[in-house]
């Protein structure tokens, strides 16, 4: 039994125009040249991503970076220059904001806040949480018998308002447990007295002068 010829003939063509032949009639197909014409979604993606690159001064092909010269920068100021005093006891201090108001002298009561750190500038105790911010002042007298003796020296002349930072060899600082200041915590206070025979750093501000 024969097979009836099919009625439809179709011939896929790959280049643009080439004729082919549906139901007997010559048809043409043109087949997009470029791979921009096949997906025009992709089209329009590159279109978006130039657009976006030239907004933001950049070529999508060539990405220029002007000379630093060209571009003008926001003007910083340089910090002022810090200078370290050296004290006949070994006390190596830098005043970092002077403060207003009446200095501090031996055998005044003063009210600070601190930070005590390792030499290597490693945290060991401070009166203001490192996290919450909050401050717990410590009250002291001037007074090498209650104070360690570098901490002392840093804290005379100073100003309310005033900071200083301090490197306090162990000479004239934590020659006994019982001088201040020592936090009350078992932990922190454990901490300090393990360092206390090597060079502490301290920051200090002084808030009030109380007497």
């Amino acid at each position: 039994m024969a097979l009836a010829a099919p009625q439809f003939g179709f011939r896929y063509c790959f280049a643009s125009q080439i004729p082919c032949f549906n139901n007997g009639e010559q048809c043409k197909i043109t087949v997009p040249k470029s791979s921009d014409e096949r997906m025009p979604s992709l089209n329009v993606k590159k279109l978006l991503r130039r657009s976006v690159l030239q907004f933001v001064g950049l070529s999508p092909i060539v990405i220029s970076i002007p000379p630093v010269s060209s571009a003008p920068m926001q003007e910083m100021r340089e910090p002022d220059i810090i200078r370290t005093l050296k004290l006949d006891s070994g006390v190596r201090l830098q005043d970092i904001v002077e403060g207003e108001g009446p200095e501090a002298h031996e055998g005044d009561v003063v009210e600070i806040n601190y930070v005590c750190r390792r030499s290597n500038g490693y945290f060991v105790h401070s009166t203001v949480d490192q996290f919450s911010g909050e401050s717990a002042p410590v009250i002291l007298p001037l007074d090498d018998k209650q104070i360690i003796e570098g901490l002392k020296e840093v804290l005379i002349g100073m100003k309310p308002g005033g900071k200083r930072r301090a490197l306090i060899p162990p000479s004239v600082g934590y020659i006994n447990e019982n001088l201040q200041p020592v936090p009350e915590e078992f932990g922190p206070r454990r901490s300090l007295m393990s360092h206390m025979k090597e060079p502490l750093i301290f920051e200090v501000q002084l808030l009030k002068v109380l007497s």
